[in-house]
């Protein structure tokens, strides 16, 4: 009975959040019409709201090609492990009844992330396009170097809160958000998650203008649908992560609002700031977050160590 509850809370969290991906590119595409003082879809349906669906059709209704000297299965196995890889984070987080109780939970969260990064690579490979392998080593040296910045915000959170599980991170702000009592670590899981999902001003690995949408560029109708909905799902859930880490004591419906408000705040940013540089890029992850994350990770470790031994 146990097992039967689990499936089902899972398979309605996968429906959701497929669901909440087509909606949430519906207000992505809304947000940057407001943005750019223009209209926005609202022919599909009432307001537009039809739009995604409509979308999806054309796209999986479309044929599907590959060139002549791609390698044909791990092509097409690319994007469907970058989605069930994008959706099986979501497994990370516990549910109070019904769900898988991971004990280290924040280390499975972190393995995965850093699994992304073959899928990524193995489809650029495999499309035998110097366009696309462009694209995907750019997106691993990216993702690598924000990795090391993430994982040393999140070991300051563990060892302050003393669990590897999200909800125990949750309980331990029940007095005050992370939010205000880190601000800096906020603020640089912010934009590492920004480099993380590939989003503007950090989309090297997509970059139109110097590399025709980078990794994916020979993919089209089913892979690129795929592709599509592993990143906005990706996004959706560093969302839900952030409000986790910095703006909950406590989960409950709040969460998803505040998961939303920060999705809000990846579109806002799409439409205000210009793409970076690469090498300021880099610049900014090894230079600058990672000697902050080293050095708050130090600091928080020595006033624990002094509250202990007096």
């Amino acid at each position: 009975m146990e097992m039967v509850m689990m499936l089902m809370n899972y398979l309605i969290l996968l429906v959701m959040v497929l669901i909440s991906v087509a909606f949430v590119t519906l207000m992505e595409q809304k947000i940057l019409a407001g943005a750019q003082i223009r209209v926005g879809p609202n022919y599909t349906g009432m307001w537009g709201l039809l739009q995604p669906f409509a979308d999806a059709v054309k796209l999986l209704s479309k044929e599907g090609v590959s060139t002549r000297f791609s390698s044909l299965k791990i092509y097409y196995l690319s994007p469907v492990t970058m989605l069930s890889m994008s959706l099986l984070m979501w497994v990370s987080y516990t549910f109070e009844k019904g769900g898988v109780d991971l004990v280290y939970s924040v280390l499975f969260f972190m393995c995965l992330s850093g699994l992304m990064v073959y899928p990524i690579l193995t489809s650029g490979w495999s499309s035998n396009c110097k366009y696309s392998m462009l694209g995907s080593l750019r997106a691993v040296a990216q993702m690598v170097s924000y990795e090391v910045s993430m994982a040393m915000v999140l070991l300051s959170l563990v060892w302050l809160s003393g669990s590897f599980t999200f909800y125990n991170l949750v309980e331990s702000q029940y007095l005050l958000w992370n939010i205000f009592l880190y601000m800096p670590l906020g603020y640089i899981w912010f934009v590492s998650s920004l480099a993380e999902t590939n989003r503007s001003p950090y989309d090297f690995a997509e970059g139109e203008s110097e590399l025709v949408s980078g990794f994916n560029t020979e993919y089209g109708s089913g892979g690129f649908t795929l592709i599509f909905m592993s990143e906005y799902s990706s996004i959706l859930f560093m969302g839900f992560l952030f409000s986790v880490l910095f703006l909950s004591s406590v989960v409950n419906v709040m969460v998803m609002f505040k998961s939303v408000a920060v999705v809000f705040c990846f579109v806002w940013v799409r439409g205000t700031l210009p793409r970076y540089r690469y090498d300021k890029l880099m610049g900014l992850a090894w230079k600058s977050f990672l000697p902050i994350t080293l050095l708050m990770f130090s600091y928080h470790l020595s006033m624990s160590e002094m509250s202990i031994i007096y």
